[in-house]
């Protein structure tokens, strides 16, 4: 099991995703905890990383588990995304090896990796991402 951040960030019902460089699909920012970060510490340090951002820790909740075959690794290889929001300051803007950030709709739902594409079809369940 591969386990990993996210930071889900809706903005007039669209998700912001970003692509890292020589990849094609989507994901939602984050990354991996360091060893002995908590989850809020590892969320902050991968954001600023990669997008330039400082997330607010007082606005930082819980947005929930998804699991899902992980992207080009081997059948039975899954990745667990535990999901964040949170407010941040400062001006967005790609880095480190991130090579694009995009507004998603639920319609870009097949350019995102699969976990990913759990977390569009739960947030279009609950009328939060834009058809």
């Amino acid at each position: 099991m591969i386990d990993k951040l996210a930071w889900i960030y809706l903005l007039d019902k669209k998700i912001l995703c970003v692509r890292s460089k020589n990849k094609a699909l989507y994901y939602i920012p984050g990354g991996k905890r360091e060893p002995g970060e908590t989850d809020q510490q590892a969320l902050i340090r991968e954001i600023q990383e990669e997008l330039s951002v400082d997330l607010l820790p007082e606005t930082i909740v819980f947005a929930g588990e998804f699991i899902a075959q992980a992207d080009g690794k081997e059948a039975g290889v899954q990745v667990k995304i535990t999901g964040y929001t949170a407010g941040y300051q400062g001006d967005l803007k790609p880095a480190a090896e991130i090579a694009e950030m995009a507004w998603l709709t639920y319609a870009d739902r097949e350019k995102c990796s699969l976990v990913v594409q759990h977390i569009f079809d739960g947030l279009h369940q609950r009328d939060m991402l834009a058809d």
